[in-house]
């Protein structure tokens, strides 16, 4: 399993990497065009998901009637949501292969950034050729360029202020659009929460709320990773999340983010 884990996925994003830093000449600009490359790949993956969650919002008006109409009988509502589903041909879990294949890959190129990121040093210059394609192979002597912007991208990208570790610029930017690009993935949670006050269904209360504590952890568990990882890798959520952020922009507008868009227009 791991022989084909190498071949198939790890081996092909370490030369990936290394074949565009030689092309560059810069290691941040090769992360950033790699993630690019990488996210127009996934764009017929994640496309099922977005447009799942796009036309299961449209349903929130008829989702509330059915609420309204089967009063507090979960089973029965259950059963009505499920046939309003398949006469709209949604399939709920469109969007769970996607995100596994998405987490897959996520985790390899967290292997591959890893074993680049370390890579100044005699001994792992020559670990790393092994992993290389014969025209990658670097010299023994290669010292890599880990410097992009102000980053050390093999550093975590964290500012000390009287002693206190602060956040820097690509991370809170990378918590900023993960989190502006699930807000705008979830344009039907206040219509939910409305649904769920009128029903007794606690359950309804509870998905809800775990819904929207959602949309914030994710982005905080980004700042409290960021503080150890590399930032070369928050460089590449960063890059990750803006293109997903584009992504549903273009495909379903501005989503959960109109209220603040429309309040931003009129001030």
């Amino acid at each position: 399993m791991s022989q084909i884990w190498n071949l198939v996925l790890f081996q092909p994003l370490v030369n990936g990497l290394i074949f565009l830093y030689k092309i560059f000449g810069n290691l941040g600009a090769a992360i950033i065009i790699l993630t690019l490359v990488l996210r127009a790949i996934l764009i017929p993956l994640t496309m099922p998901s977005i447009e799942a969650s796009k036309k299961m919002a449209e349903l929130a008006p008829e989702l509330e009637k059915l609420k309204k109409r089967h009063g507090g009988d979960k089973q029965k509502f259950a059963q009505a949501q499920m046939e309003l589903y398949r006469q709209k041909k949604i399939n709920p879990a469109a969007g769970c292969l996607p995100q596994i294949i998405q987490l897959i890959i996520l985790i390899a190129l967290y292997q591959a950034f890893i074993q680049v990121l370390r890579i100044n040093g005699t001994e792992v210059i020559a670990k790393l050729n092994e992993i290389l394609y014969s025209p990658l192979r670097l010299p023994l002597e290669t010292k890599i360029n880990l410097s992009f912007l102000y980053l050390d991208l093999s550093k975590p990208d964290v500012f000390r202020f009287s002693g206190m570790p602060i956040p820097g610029i690509f991370l809170i930017l990378a918590a900023l659009t993960q989190f502006l690009s699930s807000k705008m993935m979830q344009p039907a949670v206040k219509t939910q929460e409305k649904i769920a006050q009128k029903t007794e269904e606690k359950a309804d209360d509870i998905a809800t709320s775990m819904q929207s504590q959602m949309l914030y952890l994710f982005p905080l568990m980004t700042i409290l990773i960021g503080f150890t990882f590399p930032s070369g890798l928050i460089l590449y959520w960063f890059i990750f999340s803006l293109f997903q952020l584009s992504q549903q922009y273009f495909l379903s507008g501005w989503g959960g983010l109109t209220p603040w868009i429309e309040k931003i227009r009129k001030s």
